[in-house]
């Protein structure tokens, strides 16, 4: 289904006068405290986060799973739900695919009926980490990293096979994350591994188009339970380093040890300019594919704000980011809490946008401990939501995107148009 611009203004019309005064009243106290409110609703409407394929249906855990209908079966349906999405908050003008799960049958056909959505094709994203039908080999032991070059060589077809296919979408980064690992002492050679997937990983880069990047992601355990290959950003760095300028590292905020710095992480990547973007989620203990925002607010801000400085940095030498949520959905309609977790990215990217930077490199300065911590966290407890109802009435959208997805009832519309027992692929 469509939700046509129409449909959205009548929506917001009774809304307005309310949100108006809000946005009003916080503008006056930021205006005065020096901020220039009309740039920062500016960067809010232009800010976008791509979603992904694999996030449009409902995910599960090793026990069980739990569909709750209407869920796409296939790319088109999918780019349709991206769309749907974009349409009520305007800051979801991506969408990125997971190879083999969505390959495009007719990618000059694909990429017209996302622009009929106005949506552009992110980062495509290789499957090494589990096998597929009729796979000559098999992943089990690892992919880029394993022994048998067989299997290695198998794994590099497939990456290369994957820029292909976000070549004729007008794709322009390829997002590798690997399962390699081992679960038991002894198991693996950690040098070997290393190396293996190094000289695997340059196959890779040297089919990359030059306008390209490759971001090379990390995680410290699962599926494996002794060691990862890319346990960490500094092996992530190691290996982007060694790749060349089109390597980046890749951020999944529940890719993590808990209580991991991560913004410590971005300001270090960022200042090398090798921070190639984001995987937001939110977690409790580790890779729990939680909304973005619902257990750690504070720790997004923080993110937000090293992100905030590094981006507003007229030396940095970091690449623009890319941006994209990946989580795992399987309590709640996943539309509407890919719409909750693009709204807490977006509030945490305006709370850190309010950051007296001055200030705060003054307090800084002179150890005053004190004084930094009142500026952080003076930013931190605005709310910041008029600012963003703001953009989305600026940008056409919703001025409560979940509300007016309940108001068209758009989950029993989608169960009427696919059936209660629709699947999405690939999960």
């Amino acid at each position: 289904m469509r939700v046509e611009k129409s449909v959205i203004q009548e929506y917001n019309n009774p809304l307005q006068n309310q949100q108006q005064k809000k946005f009003e009243f916080l503008a006056e106290e930021l205006e005065n405290a020096g901020k220039n409110v009309e740039q920062i609703v500016q960067k809010l409407a232009d800010f976008q986060v791509a979603i992904p394929s694999w996030a449009l249906g409902t995910g599960g855990t090793r026990f069980g799973r739990f569909p709750g209908g209407g869920e796409p079966g296939s790319l088109e349906e999918k780019i349709a739900d991206v769309g749907l999405l974009h349409a009520l908050n305007r800051s979801s003008g991506a969408i990125s695919l997971h190879i083999p799960w969505d390959i495009p049958g007719n990618a000059n056909a694909v990429k017209a009926l996302a622009d009929s959505y106005d949506l552009k094709f992110d980062a495509v994203n290789s499957n090494t980490f589990q096998d597929q039908k009729d796979q000559e080999n098999s992943y089990k032991f690892g992919s880029l990293c394993h022994a048998d070059k067989a299997v290695r060589q198998e794994a590099i077809d497939h990456n290369i096979e994957v820029i292909k296919y976000g070549k004729a979408l007008g794709s322009e980064a390829l997002t590798v994350w690997l399962a390699d690992g081992s679960s038991f002492p002894g198991q693996n050679n950690f040098k070997q591994v290393f190396q293996n997937t190094l000289h695997s990983l340059q196959e890779i880069y040297q089919e990359l188009p030059d306008h390209w990047k490759v971001l090379v992601e990390y995680k410290p355990f699962e599926p494996n339970f002794y060691s990862m290959v890319i346990p960490d950003w500094g092996t992530s760095h190691m290996l982007a380093s060694k790749l060349g300028e089109k390597a980046l590292c890749l951020v999944d905020l529940g890719h993590h040890l808990p209580n991991t710095n991560i913004e410590q992480i971005v300001a270090i990547l960022m200042m090398e300019g090798k921070l190639g973007g984001f995987h937001f989620n939110d977690s409790k203990f580790a890779d729990d594919d939680l909304t973005v925002g619902c257990i750690k607010p504070y720790q997004l801000f923080l993110i937000f704000k090293e992100l905030v400085e590094g981006m507003e940095d007229p030396n940095s030498i970091n690449p623009p980011l890319a941006w994209m949520i990946d989580a795992s959905h399987n309590l709640k309609d996943p539309l509407e809490d890919l719409l909750q977790s693009v709204e807490a990215i977006k509030i945490a990217y305006a709370q850190a946008l309010l950051v007296d930077k001055e200030e705060l490199a003054i307090a800084q300065q002179e150890n005053d401990v004190v004084k930094a911590q009142e500026i952080l966290q003076n930013a931190y407890r605005t709310d910041v939501r008029p600012l963003l109802t703001a953009s989305r009435i600026q940008a056409g959208a919703a001025i409560d995107p979940v509300g007016l997805y309940r108001e068209l009832k758009v989950r029993e519309e989608l169960v009427k148009e696919r059936g209660s027992f629709s699947m999405a692929t690939g999960l």
